[in-house]
């Protein structure tokens, strides 16, 4: 890679300069600085508040703790610790890195993934990769490496507001806006309004903004610096209606507009099928591991987001490129002498992305919970395409296992339930199975396999 600047960065501490090759930029920066869009990040100083520190102390503590005695993955616990130590944690540890925040109701885990596999070539890499990703999770990921010069972090679109206010990040990643979790979020154009908001009050960070998405585009407007990814998308039910005047967005072929003035803006990137195109860059293969539409898609925002620090299209796919598993999802494995493909889809939008993936070879069982984490209200089933696995052996499976049973009746697909995901696989035949989980089912099929 290579980097390049007019003149060196002159602020406190010594100045450092490594060149390298993308033909690109070369970054010049003060070890202790602030990082900045097109810079290479700094170490993070150490002039932390003893405060600070023991709270980051305390909070690694109770992660490694919780994690001895198998009542968690720390991911949530050691920032919780840490925050009430001290409640100006986030924003210490996160101020003096080079941050990138990741959200949108679909992809947040995998692009956030990405960017940390890219921006490990730069140097250690904070990151949540558990998917802990409202404000407790993001401490403590913090907390893990308080002294990684970068942080990738996947955000509850909820959450953005109040995090990004702390951590004052160089990039903002907005994959998408869909309904999710009604009971918790509530409905989708007050998140775009707030999400708005909170970008208006960024003047220094990029938005890498989803411009297939009227309301992702909404977002990405209120930007000083929005870099527009034509990453495609698979739902429009949730921006029928423009976000600015409610009227009708109507389409044209990739193009929408609305009669108020709201429209899609010209791409700096598109994605088309497998190759990504760069505006006046060119023209790359993605050539991914991970199936699927949306998973190019995901690449293509995490490609477009790095460009804006400096790395190469070239370097980036390459990391990308040994991608073939993520946090679980997409691996395979054995129950009973039978392969598993396990898979996780938690709402409509990710519910219609994950079922063109199946293997129509193989019998599907269908996992369903409705614990806090997957939003109580069940209702999101009516919205999935389940039409799609007639003439298929389905298992309806977990907590809600009733509630599913029903919808796949209207949806004229013959099942039988079985509440147990592993025990509807032993029930099946020799061939190959695809478990497909909503949150909390996925997170306990994982822990059963021995994944977590």
């Amino acid at each position: 890679m290579s980097f390049r600047s007019q003149a060196p960065h002159s602020v406190r501490g010594r100045r450092w300069r490594r060149p390298t090759r993308t033909g690109r930029k070369e970054i010049c920066v003060s070890i202790g600085s602030p990082a900045r869009l097109g810079e290479r990040p700094a170490p993070v100083p150490h002039h932390i508040p003893v405060r600070t520190r023991l709270a980051v102390g305390a909070g690694r503590f109770a992660a490694t703790v919780s994690r001895r005695f198998g009542t968690g993955e720390g991911g949530v616990i050691g920032g919780r610790v840490a925050q009430v130590l001290d409640p100006g944690a986030l924003r210490r540890l996160g101020r003096d890195r080079t941050v990138v925040l990741v959200t949108g109701t679909n992809g947040k885990t995998t692009t956030a993934l990405m960017l940390s596999r890219i921006l490990e070539t730069l140097g250690t890499v904070a990151a949540n990769s558990d998917g802990a990703n409202m404000p407790d999770g993001v401490l403590a990921a913090l907390t893990a490496r308080p002294d990684a010069p970068l942080a990738v972090l996947e955000v509850d679109e909820h959450y953005v507001p109040a995090v990004a206010e702390q951590v004052r990040p160089a990039c903002l990643v907005v994959l998408n806006l869909s309904r999710d979790q009604l009971d918790r979020i509530g409905e989708v154009r007050s998140i775009e309004r707030a999400l708005r908001a909170a970008v208006s009050r960024l003047p220094d960070t990029a938005v890498i903004a989803n411009c297939d998405d009227p309301l992702v585009t909404s977002v990405g407007l209120a930007s000083a610096k929005p870099a527009w990814v034509a990453a495609g998308q698979n739902w429009s039910a949730d921006a029928v209606a423009c976000a600015r005047c409610g009227q009708a967005v109507r389409h044209d072929g990739p193009d929408w507009h609305c009669a108020c003035g709201l429209t899609r803006p010209a791409p700096e990137w598109c994605l088309d099928g497998d190759t990504l195109e760069g505006a006046g860059i060119g023209r790359f293969p993605l050539g991914l591991r991970l199936p699927g539409r949306a998973n190019a898609a995901n690449a293509a925002m995490a490609v477009a987001a790095v460009a804006r620090l400096g790395v190469s299209p070239e370097v980036a796919i390459s990391r990308l490129r040994s991608i073939d598993d993520v946090a679980g999802r997409y691996r395979r494995a054995w129950v009973d002498g039978r392969a598993v493909r396990v898979l996780l889809a938690k709402n409509p939008a990710g519910w219609r992305e994950t079922l063109p993936l199946l293997d129509e070879r193989c019998p599907v069982v269908i996992a369903v919970n409705s614990r806090e984490a997957d939003g109580r209200d069940t209702s999101w089933l009516w919205d999935v395409p389940f039409e799609q696995l007639r003439g298929r052996k389905v298992v309806a499976a977990g907590e809600r296992a009733t509630d599913l049973a029903v919808r796949l009746t209207y949806a004229e697909v013959p099942h039988v339930i079985s509440p147990d995901p592993i025990a509807a696989i032993a029930g099946l035949g020799p061939e190959p199975v695809e478990l497909v989980a909503n949150y909390t089912a996925f997170r306990a099929v994982r822990l059963r396999l021995g994944d977590d």
